[in-house]
Formats: structure tokens, sequence, C-alpha cells
């Protein structure tokens, strides 16, 4: 762990994948359906903002480990990056 003397070791930054997307449902509809104050409502922005980059970022690292694999005629295997069909870039 990374730690100092006198401190406390820092706690995990990176929730599970599942947890910061229902965190993240969770502040979209507070928006949408509440009345909330200005300073508030900034605040759920923010962290859902932060939310939707590190969700994104986990996905994109998900993306890159996903690999099909591909029997080659001499029957060995081989490691291909997964390509998604269909999908546009943005």
């Amino acid at each position: 762990m990374n730690s100092t003397p006198g401190n406390k070791p820092e706690p995990e930054k990176k929730q599970v994948f599942e947890q910061s997307l229902a965190r993240l449902e969770e502040i979209v509809r507070n928006l949408e359906s509440a009345n909330l104050p200005l300073d508030e409502a900034m605040k759920l922005f923010e962290e859902g903002m932060q939310l939707s980059r590190d969700c994104q970022k986990q996905l994109e690292q998900a993306e890159a480990r996903v690999e099909i694999l591909l029997k080659k005629a001499g029957g060995e295997m081989a490691a291909q990056p997964f390509e998604p069909e269909g999908e546009e870039e943005t």
C-alpha cells in the first residue's frame, strides 16, 4: 500500500463500474425530477460528469482487453483485438 507514516492508506478511488453507473443514474433522476437549488444541482452535475468520465474510461479499458481468439489453419490459437461491428467513431 502507498502510505506514509502517520497517514492512513488512500482508499481505492475507482468504484466498481456498476456502482458508478447506478450513482450516475441516480444523479440524472435527481437533476431531471427535483427542484434543486442551483448550488446543489451544480455539485450533482460535476459529480455526474466525473462519474461519466470514469465509466467511459473503464469501458475503454475493458474493450481493450477483449480479444477474439481465432483458430488458424494450423490449429494454433491467435489473439486479435476486438472490433465491434457497425460501431462508428465519434
